[in-house]
């Protein structure tokens, strides 16, 4: 089995479904939990030298933060709605809880400064709409070009519906110059339909001493690591919506990023000016 993906269930960890650290992934500083939680199931979390933000893929929480508390709402379905969310900083211990149970994603980052923790609503996340035709997709920005103050960590969620590419063209952000920022990305895949399989593709750059040349199937739960090299397509077939988290985290901190696209496929862009936004989207809905 490829060391940059890994099936649905092979990091689990006790009440996490996921259990990804930097160490666990073999680089410096993006990671990712995956918590589920029965109704009226608590889970204490130190993040350590880690930021992180608490994301709800299915139920609501609260929170007991360093004496402060928080309500995340949450939502009943990733497809259909954004969620509010909460940030936590290095070092910092927290009670999580749900009565009525439910699925969350914690996302990490290796971190410098100690931020203060926060909790944030839907309406501090930016969706956007790109591409054309059948590369369609839904962005949806909880930690990225938003105002969402952050150390280092970037957190999107994509939306695929079936039929469409994203990720695409493939592109790689593995080197810091003018039009590029250097970040780790993890992309957690989660498909609509129960049993649902997309694709996903990546491959080495240019002369990178360390190869890669990956497609694979994801379904819900996989997770897919992007050390390095250009990556895509994400491939939803036609009637399996796909969903991914896009957890990135690299040396700078200056919450930018930045990404160049394989020349072999810059036309791909070219195509979209001709197309219409596929009508399906936005399938996001009120929280």
């Amino acid at each position: 089995m490829s060391t940059v993906f890994h099936p649905a269930g092979t990091l689990a960890a006790g009440p996490l479904e996921l259990d990804l650290t930097p160490e666990r992934a073999g680089w410096a500083y993006s990671g990712l939990k995956v918590l589920a939680l029965p109704p009226g199931g608590s889970h204490t979390l130190a993040t350590g030298e880690d930021e992180a933000i608490v994301l709800p893929l299915m139920g609501g929480l609260s929170a007991q933060v360093d004496g402060a508390a928080f309500v995340l709402q949450g939502r009943a379905d990733v497809f259909t709605s954004l969620t509010d969310f909460l940030y936590l900083p290095r070092e910092c211990r927290a009670e999580l809880t749900s009565a009525a149970g439910g699925r969350f994603a914690i996302a990490t980052a290796r971190a410098q400064e100690r931020l203060a923790p926060r909790r944030y609503g839907a309406e501090h996340v930016q969706v956007t709409l790109r591409g054309a035709g059948a590369c369609s997709r839904e962005p949806r920005n909880y930690a990225l070009g938003n105002g969402v103050a952050t150390d280092r960590l970037l957190l999107v969620e994509v939306i695929t519906p079936g039929g469409n590419f994203s990720s695409y063209p493939p592109h790689k952000h593995d080197t810091h110059t003018e039009h590029e920022r250097e970040l780790e990305e993890l992309y957690y895949f989660r498909m609509r339909r129960e049993g649902g399989t997309g694709y996903h593709r990546q491959y080495t750059a240019g002369t990178r001493p360390e190869p890669m040349d990956l497609l694979t199937e994801v379904r819900t739960g996989d997770v897919v690591l992007v050390p390095h090299g250009y990556h895509g397509p994400c491939i939803a077939p036609p009637g399996e919506d796909m969903y991914y988290l896009n957890v990135m985290a690299g040396p700078q901190r200056d919450g930018v990023w930045l990404m160049t696209d394989d020349p072999a496929y810059s036309w791909v862009r070219e195509t979209w000016a001709s197309s219409a936004v596929d009508d399906r989207l936005p399938m996001t809905g009120g929280n």
